[in-house]
């Protein structure tokens, strides 16, 4: 026990570890590794399955979805930076409008969940998610704005 156990790792109390007192080598115990869960694959989903290549797709992104999908930018640059219900700019501090995709897409990076899409024409009405009938609005000016929809559609009932 004492020619091959002992304390070999500097940070850890452990006597029972196996390794060699003269060039200090060890082996790591496997109580040492960290558990890494892995989300398990639904049902028989099999890689070769052409329905599922979205499914297998999305399992092996490796970087994190864009900050901003494609209708938020269009609908940023169509309203000029602008919140249509209040007239105030987007993002507050944000003077000017940037001159890229690229740059739209990091100035609404920091504050995507403050802003919401709101539709001109509500989908209970037949309104539509196309980006003709949606606006990029405050998320405090589209919960201001709604606020009064219950009396609106009591009062017309």
């Amino acid at each position: 026990m004492d020619r091959h156990f002992g304390r070999f790792h500097p940070s850890r109390q452990d006597r029972w570890v196996f390794g060699d007192r003269d060039s200090g080598a060890f082996l790591p115990k496997f109580a040492w590794t960290g558990i890494v869960r892995h989300q398990l694959v639904k049902g028989g989903a099999s890689p070769d399955d052409p329905a599922l290549a979205e499914y297998w797709q999305d399992r092996r992104r490796k970087k994190a979805p864009p900050p901003m999908d494609k209708t938020s930018l269009v609908l940023a640059v169509r309203q000029q930076g602008l919140c249509p219900l209040c007239k105030q700019a987007l993002i507050a501090g944000a003077e000017y409008e940037p001159d890229s995709p690229r740059e739209w897409i990091n100035w609404f990076a920091a504050s995507k969940k403050m802003l919401h899409k709101h539709h001109f024409t509500y989908r209970r009405d037949g309104g539509t998610d196309e980006r003709t009938n949606l606006r990029l609005v405050h998320s405090e000016c589209h919960r201001q704005h709604h606020a009064g929809d219950r009396e609106r559609t009591t009062s017309t009932c």
